[in-house]
């Protein structure tokens, strides 16, 4: 049996990248998981690796920036599978840019999935977690730490998400929640890949010398895989990572440098 045998975990942003990834994992240690995202051929090729491995998932396709698409994912995940007691908050990426050339559409949207999307599951799920004890777990980025110039949307998003989780966790004691959020850096994913490629043309590198250098210019000890941050939250849900509650990991291999 898995360490998370018999428990049901509601992943977001589950078609691809850090989601898909958390979500397998979670399935493979023993929880029932449902995904979603808005790619629904995406989800059902996730739930079918899942089911075909022997474990159990469903998903529902919504756009969670929609005000009550996480309300019904709450209430999904309670008719599918009778309970909820792991939320892991994954959904959203906003874009990159010079500051001057970002719209007021970016910025909105950059809130309205990843930040406001967050808070409505959360709502939806906090009396659901509250009756099992369960587990909330928001996904950040080093950006909500570290700020930069091309990401002043994505460092704003998460240091609200980073100050959202603290918040929670404080709720979370009196109602007995777990609550943590984990920062990932970068990670090799669909966007980074893309934002490889960009790298690489522009200094007329292959792309493997590409990552060699921007490994070497960022200062960390490589590129992260997805499989690395699901792990991680694999841990922080289970019965061995009770105790941590309210804390902030950085897995961005020496990206943060502050204390």
């Amino acid at each position: 049996m898995g360490k998370l045998s018999g428990k049901i975990a509601v992943v977001t942003g589950a078609s691809r990248g850090i989601g898909r990834a958390i979500a397998i994992r979670l399935a493979m240690e023993g929880a029932h998981i449902v995904l979603s995202a808005r790619d629904q051929r995406a989800l059902e090729q996730a739930v079918r690796q899942i089911t075909e491995a022997g474990g159990q998932a469903a998903c529902l396709a919504l756009d969670l920036r929609i005000p009550d698409a996480p309300a019904r994912l709450a209430e999904f995940s309670r008719q599918t599978f009778g309970q909820i007691d792991i939320v892991v908050n994954n959904a959203g990426a906003t874009k990159r840019g010079e500051f001057e050339e970002l719209t007021e559409e970016d910025w909105a949207d950059g809130y309205a999935l990843k930040f406001f999307g967050a808070v409505r599951l959360t709502r939806a799920a906090w009396p659901h977690l509250k009756a099992t004890a369960g587990s909330l777990i928001n996904i950040g980025g080093t950006g909500g730490r570290t700020p930069e110039a091309q990401f002043t949307i994505g460092g704003s998003v998460n240091a609200a998400l980073i100050s959202f989780t603290k918040a929670m966790a404080a709720a979370g004691i009196r109602d007995g929640v777990q609550v943590n959020v984990i920062n990932p850096g970068t990670i090799r994913t669909d966007r980074y890949q893309k934002r490889l490629a960009a790298f690489a043309g522009e200094r007329g590198l292959d792309t493997g010398t590409a990552e060699r250098e921007f490994v070497r210019e960022h200062h960390v000890m490589r590129i992260g895989e997805p499989e690395d941050i699901a792990a991680l939250v694999a841990f922080v849900a289970s019965p061995e990572g009770r105790f941590l509650h309210g804390a902030m990991v950085d897995m961005d291999g020496g990206a943060t440098k502050t204390f």
